[in-house]
């Protein structure tokens, strides 16, 4: 999917929703524990009740390893009900990877060869040789980490050099040589506010991955106000709140309603700035 036709579904769908399958074991409603397959049962569930007003999922990794084998045959099987069953979704894995040459390659294989993923999030810390095996595969999306919305991007993303430029700005001015905007995405967390305006004075055309809507206190309002672009420019993730919205047997309608809530709040959002009639 390349941009232009993730602008168009998003227009169809009046919608920048992604929706994170971050399925914990722990977390599910207890009785789908005797299914054969408890973590895919629970994400087939969110999926087919939320397809119709998202534009994409994006599984975290770390939910499915924690499981060893069964978690990582969960998540190849939510992969491919995806991509059977809802081809015009957009699948991110999370899966933060970044490391020398070689093993980034062997990264890129499996998601892009063996998985067929579309994206797959980076860490841009080891530089350009640890990010450049994921950009060798046509088509396909490497979503670098910019500008996080945890505490601890404090630590870091914000140190300024003797030029004056943050760490966070160095990252999205630097790795853009890497990759053109259809094949290179940030992410960018909500909680960051006013300072998407800065981001968008670096990546103005990008789109961005955006977490921290909902449980995390993001302001999906100030997201749009100083993050969007002609394109939209966004993929607006929410986890928590939507899979997690109920945890008895009508889990799958409360995570329904919970979409529907968000879906409703972007179509205004799109509105207002003049991208969907």
């Amino acid at each position: 999917m390349n941009r232009q036709e993730l602008f168009e579904n998003i227009k169809r769908k009046k919608s920048f929703l992604c929706v994170g399958l971050d399925t914990d074991i722990k977390k599910i409603p207890s009785h789908l524990l005797n299914e054969e397959d408890p973590v895919f049962a629970f994400n087939k569930a969110i999926i087919d009740a939320t397809a119709d007003m998202c534009v994409a999922y994006k599984p975290n990794l770390a939910f499915y390893e924690s499981l060893g084998i069964k978690g990582w045959a969960a998540f190849e099987k939510t992969v491919k009900y995806i991509k059977e069953n809802y081809p015009d979704q957009f699948i991110i894995a999370d899966a933060k990877r970044g490391d020398i040459g070689n093993t980034s390659e062997m990264y890129a294989r499996s998601f892009f060869e063996h998985l067929g993923i579309d994206s797959v999030t980076v860490a841009p810390y080891m530089g350009e040789d640890s990010i450049k095996p994921f950009l060798v595969y046509p088509g396909k999306w490497v979503i670098v980490l910019g500008l996080t919305s945890n505490k601890g991007s404090q630590d870091f993303q914000f140190a300024v050099d003797n030029q004056g430029e943050r760490l966070f700005e160095r990252v999205m001015r630097i790795s853009q040589k890497w990759a053109n905007k259809d094949q290179l995405m940030f992410v960018v967390g909500a909680t960051q506010g006013k300072l998407f305006a800065d981001v968008r004075k670096i990546v103005p055309d990008h789109f961005l991955l955006v977490p921290g809507i909902g449980a995390q206190g993001g302001s999906l309002q100030e997201v749009v106000d100083y993050g969007m672009n002609a394109q939209c420019g966004l993929l607006v993730n929410s986890s928590r709140q939507i899979i997690y919205a109920s945890k008895d047997t009508s889990f799958a309608k409360a995570a329904r309603e919970q979409t529907s809530t968000v879906q409703q709040e972007m179509e205004k959002l799109l509105k207002s700035r003049k991208l969907i009639g």
